[in-house]
């Protein structure tokens, strides 16, 4: 395959955004300053919403019933339809302001959320590309169709095994994947064989509906009183026993080989107010990473068991319910080829002198001696496809193919899908093995000067590549052909893997997820106290 060219239709897309650059890195700070969390990115998704009608899609706001996504769509006629996303979910626990020192941001609980990744530059990224290539199709002439998408809640793998399953990606012709990079040694670059691998989480509900009906009544004695009297173990008791049970028998779910890992969050645990009543109502997720799907089956084979025990140990009942599913992520190197050919014309992300000294200032005060080029090397050059790979077969076992977690892998089985990481802001190895904390990292990522490289570099290489699909038609063709023989004969195919939420699914929007709320004490109250109590004043609770 020849490599890319300069074209006047991509000059213009890539003109397009030298002339909008402050204009997008202003547009990132707003959502970096919303830093909402998972399935509560009310804010961010209405500024996608708002954003994209008046540069001229048509929008499905709260697509596939989730209230927090959304479908974008343009068309200048009869062509092939790109598909592409933006997500914008921030991190519980995370929390940083853009300064070179540990601190958490002002207005806010020190454990609110924080964009670690950074999912607001990951979206403006994609968004700079796809309007950017908008551009060019206007003025050249060129035939097709854009298909942006907003995907809530990437951390839980939330939303786009909700879209898959709905039908919203059946009409792609190709898509892109960006994120910022993850894996050191391909940090520009496209992933060739080894994709993301599964995702799934599910969440069980205990409950103690009739603690009366615990023990018998003649074994009270003494003073008859409710406190007298042996009370149901309840919903506190069976959450814990999950944790610990399950905890106990990890290490017999699945063998000691392939990277995964098994991870909980308890959003609700009792609600009896310390009372000596039974505790009615615990729930626990348990998310699963894992390199196949057979190994997925057989960890919650396990899960489901031992809910089922500690529900009958503690007289509770229990309840459980999917929030994701998702599929092993499917490789395409013809897309992974033309989009690293236009990575290969853009080049990689260079940071200025500006983004060096917030870097230098960041390591004196982590007690390292500032570098003359603070920021790694691997971050300030190309990676192939094919070196990439060679470095993933150097660190998994023969039989993996799928490492970590991203809910692309969904798009992977309806479109011919590549994954393009760009580098974020890292700083150099210092002596002595020292760690950087990550919240070092996350206030680049708030940093004009060192993030918005990274995100106007993933904007051209994905306009640049737009355009090569829609005016050089043997690039789709070879995608296609290439997405049909790996999936014997695409959607519906002898070897296609189809959604593994049903169509019906109901988005887990319901849940106690952290979040921001109104209250009478003020606005965006995160759902942990806002401040600190203080002494002879009430405690502020969400």
């Amino acid at each position: 395959m020849p490599k890319a060219e300069l074209t006047p239709a991509k000059k213009t897309a890539l003109d397009w955004i030298d002339a909008n650059r402050d204009r997008l890195s202003r547009d990132h700070q707003t959502i970096w300053s919303f830093h909402e969390p998972s399935w509560r990115e009310y804010r961010s998704a209405a500024w996608y919403v708002e954003r994209l009608r008046s540069e001229g899609f048509e929008v499905e706001a709260g697509s596939g019933g989730m209230p927090t996504a959304f479908c974008a769509t343009w068309s200048n006629g009869d062509g092939p339809t790109i598909g592409g996303y933006a997500e914008y979910d921030a991190v519980p626990g995370q929390s940083q302001e853009a300064v070179p020192y540990r601190k958490p941001r002002e207005g806010v609980n020190r454990f609110a959320a924080g964009h670690t990744d950074p999912h607001s530059a990951l979206g403006i990224g994609s968004f700079t590309g796809f309007l950017a290539a908008k551009r060019a199709m206007e003025q050249h002439g060129l035939k097709g169709r854009l298909k942006f998408f907003g995907e809530p809640a990437e951390k839980m793998c939330g939303s786009k095994p909700v879209h898959a399953a709905k039908g919203y990606y059946d009409d792609l012709d190709a898509a892109f994947s960006f994120h910022p990079h993850s894996f050191p040694a391909l940090a520009n670059s496209c992933f060739w064989d080894t994709h993301c691998a599964a995702y799934w989480s599910r969440i069980y509900t205990f409950e103690c509906p009739s603690p009366e009906t615990w023990n018998a009544s003649a074994a009270n004695v003494g003073v008859a009183h409710v406190h007298n009297i042996a009370r149901a173990p309840g919903a506190i008791d069976a959450v814990c026993l999950m944790y610990t049970s399950s905890k106990y028998m990890k290490e017999a779910m699945l063998p000691h080989t392939g990277s995964w890992s098994l991870n909980e969050y308890i959003p609700i645990a009792g609600q009896a107010a310390a009372d000596n009543l039974a505790p009615n109502i615990s729930q626990i997720q348990y998310s699963l990473r894992a390199p196949s799907l057979e190994m997925c089956e057989q960890v919650f084979a396990v899960l489901d068991r031992n809910a089922e025990h500690c529900a009958a140990m503690s007289h509770c009942t229990v309840s459980k319910a999917w929030i994701t599913r998702t599929r092993l992520g499917l490789a395409n190197h013809a897309m992974a080829e033309i989009t690293y050919d236009n990575f290969e014309l853009i080049g990689p992300p260079q940071w200025g002198e500006e983004a060096r000294a917030f870097a230098r200032e960041l390591q004196k005060n982590l007690g390292v001696e500032p570098m003359e080029d603070p920021f790694a090397p691997e971050i300030q050059v190309l990676t192939t496809p094919q070196e990439g790979e060679a470095w993933f077969r150097s660190q998994l076992p023969s039989w993996q193919h799928n490492i970590s977690a991203d809910d692309y892998v969904d798009y992977t089985w309806h479109a011919p899908t590549v994954r393009l990481y760009v580098a974020r802001p890292a700083l150099r190895a210092a002596e002595g093995g020292f760690r950087y904390p990550e919240w070092a990292r996350y206030a680049m990522c708030g940093t004009p000067a060192c993030i918005d490289p990274m995100w106007e570099t993933a904007g051209r290489v994905i306009a640049a590549t737009i355009v090569d699909l829609l005016t050089e038609p043997e690039h789709l063709r070879k995608a296609r052909a290439e997405f049909e023989e790996r999936t014997g004969g695409g959607i519906g195919g002898s070897q296609w893997v189809a959604p593994l939420l049903p169509k019906d699914f109901a988005p887990p929007v319901h849940y106690r997820w952290p979040e921001y709320i109104d209250t009478v004490r003020g606005s965006g109250e995160w759902t942990i106290p806002t401040s600190e109590p203080v002494l002879g004043k009430a405690d502020q609770t969400g």
